[in-house]
């Protein structure tokens, strides 16, 4: 399979690390005011999208504190469940939205850009990878600093393998299928399927029917003037057959399931397996310490490039355009704080797990679960994530449209019938 140069682009990156181891309404422009040090004490709220390392933020933010007496942070953790950007675009809306908050990139940067502070200037960019950069680079400005590189697949507990007697590490979806029935066998719940939230269905799991187009981004553009289907996609049938393989053999009531009971479901050993991402590392080391744990690939057939995780940076941290002059100054000292300081750094690899995306930062005790991605990576084997090119809104709508289909409320053809729909409507917005 063809790869697209934003893929290329995040192999360099990736690479990089592991030889450093071994809608919203317009804005006006407001005028450029000179920040001035503030000698009160500054309020600087934080929408962190990472309830993962909830704690470990908070804890990050106090040693900032302590070194700026001046300074009072308050985060607003929001994720799983919650992370739907109703909060912020609410907050936005009515001119109190946080100081520092995240976007995702590409479409997204667009419709936030009348929000978002040039940070251009910034001393983090010249550790930045380059290829980190682009999805928040418009009219050659830089809008946002890269949060981290994160890798997903089926993640799944080696120790629950071996005691079904599962000798391989199953590839394609033949071979998962059949691990799964053994995994039963053993009277041991094959997959944590949490599909409480649309996310985990509508990006992360139908991002595989993009990331296996000959051509993804080819694709997606063929989609946008109308020259393919969905509907009529091999891909996107095939995805359908994983989704059927984890509902039969998952956890019951999975729409009912959410993000934190899936992610203890499968830290408690009660399931062998869950479709997550290396980020939920620091939630497996706080209930299960030193797991015996590893990455399989999300396959959706049984073709060799099956055997592939996706890898990205999910998010960016972005300060708001909003602001005062001297919440914006000390917003930009914070971010740099975090990717310069010993302590940041540390807290970036050693609390938060994150597979860094400035070369500044060694990695180190990241877990298996990045370990594996380099792995993944160094084998040639690692695949796009698609969704910062999909039309704003069309994410959320496949999300829904599949939970009907787990709720039986679908057909297959029916969902791929609301999936080509879906996008016929959102492309309307793209620019």
């Amino acid at each position: 399979m063809k790869k697209t140069l934003r893929l290329h682009m995040i192999c360099l990156v990736i690479l990089s690390l592991s030889l450093s181891a071994c809608g919203t309404t317009s804005l006006k422009e407001p005028k450029p005011k000179e920040a001035e040090t503030p000698t009160h004490r500054l309020t600087l709220d934080i929408r962190n999208p990472k309830v993962e390392i909830s704690k470990q933020f908070e804890q990050l933010a106090a040693i900032y504190e302590k070194e700026n007496p001046n300074v009072e942070i308050k985060i607003h953790t929001v994720g799983g469940a919650a992370d739907d950007l109703s909060d912020l675009k609410a907050e936005i809306s009515a001119g109190n939205g946080p100081d520092i908050f995240t976007n995702t990139g590409y479409q997204n940067a667009i419709l936030w850009k009348n929000y978002l502070e040039d940070l251009s200037d910034q001393p983090w960019i010249k550790n930045a990878y380059p290829v980190a950069l682009q999805p928040m680079i418009l009219d050659h400005k830089i809008y946002g600093m890269p949060l981290n590189l994160e890798g997903y697949g089926f993640i799944y507990n080696k120790d629950l393998f071996k005691k079904a007697g599962i000798e391989s590490v199953p590839k394609t979806l033949t071979e998962l299928t059949a691990a799964a029935k053994q995994l039963q066998k053993a009277n041991i719940t094959p997959f944590a399927t949490g599909y409480y939230e649309e996310w985990k269905l509508g990006v992360h799991l139908l991002n595989i029917a993009f990331a296996q187009q000959e051509e993804p981004t080819a694709f997606i553009k063929a989609l946008n003037n109308g020259t393919e289907k969905i509907t009529n996609n091999q891909k996107f049938k095939d995805t359908i057959n994983l989704l059927d393989v984890t509902l039969k053999y998952g956890n019951v009531n999975p729409l009912s399931t959410d993000y934190n009971m899936e992610v203890n479901l499968f830290a408690t050993g009660k399931a062998a397996m869950i479709q997550q991402g290396n980020w939920v590392q620091p939630i497996l080391d706080q209930i299960s310490p030193n797991m015996n744990i590893g990455f399989l690939p999300l396959s959706i057939n049984d073709e060799r490039k099956n055997d592939a995780l996706v890898v990205s940076v999910p998010n960016y941290w972005v300060v708001n355009k909003q602001t005062t002059p001297e919440k914006k100054k000390e917003a930009k000292k914070f971010l740099n704080w975090m990717v310069s300081s010993e302590q940041g750094k540390r807290f970036m690899t050693n609390e938060f797990k994150f597979i860094p995306a400035f070369k500044n930062i060694k990695m180190d005790n990241l877990g298996p679960l990045a370990h594996d991605t380099i792995a993944y990576y160094q084998a040639g084997k690692i695949l796009d994530s698609n969704w910062p090119d999909f039309p704003v809104g069309v994410r959320e709508e496949f999300g829904l449209a599949m939970q009907l289909y787990v709720r039986k409320q679908l057909s297959r053809q029916q969902l791929l019938e609301e999936f080509q729909k879906s996008w016929d409507k959102a492309k309307s917005t793209l620019k």
